[in-house]
C-alpha cells in the first residue's frame, strides 16, 4: 500500500465513522423519565441501549485519534515505519489497517 492509497483508505474510514455517529445520535441521547408511558423495564432497556451506543462512540473516537495520528505520520514521511523500534511495518499489516503505528513484534510486546 502506498501513501496515496493509505490517505484514501483513511479518509474513507473517517467518513464511515462520521456516518455511524450520525446514525447513532438518537441512541446516545439522554433517556427521559416518562413513568406514565414507559415502564421501568423499558426504561432500563433504553438506558442499556444508550450505554452501548456511548461506548461505541468512544471506540469510534479512539479510532479517529489513530487515524489523525496516521495522517500526521504521512505528512511527516514517517508512515509505514514502527513508532517504537523504527522498523518497516509489513505491507499486509498496513493494508489491513493503514492507521497502525507499530510493527507486529512491538504490538505483540516482543520488542
Amino acid at each position: 500500500m502506498n501513501e496515496s492509497d493509505a490517505r484514501t483508505a483513511l479518509s474513507q474510514r473517517l467518513a464511515e465513522l462520521n456516518r455511524l455517529d450520525a446514525l447513532s445520535a438518537e441512541d446516545r441521547a439522554p433517556v427521559t423519565l416518562q413513568q406514565d408511558s414507559v415502564g421501568r423495564l423499558s426504561r432500563m432497556d433504553a438506558m442499556q441501549q444508550q450505554a452501548m451506543a456511548q461506548a461505541e462512540e468512544r471506540r469510534r473516537e479512539a479510532e479517529r485519534a489513530r487515524i489523525r495520528a496516521a495522517f500526521a505520520r504521512l505528512d511527516e514521511g514517517e508512515w509505514g515505519w514502527c513508532v517504537r523500534c523504527g522498523e518497516k511495518i509489513t505491507e499486509g499489516r498496513l493494508r489491513n489497517d493503514p492507521s497502525v503505528a507499530a510493527c507486529l513484534s512491538c504490538a505483540s510486546g516482543e520488542n
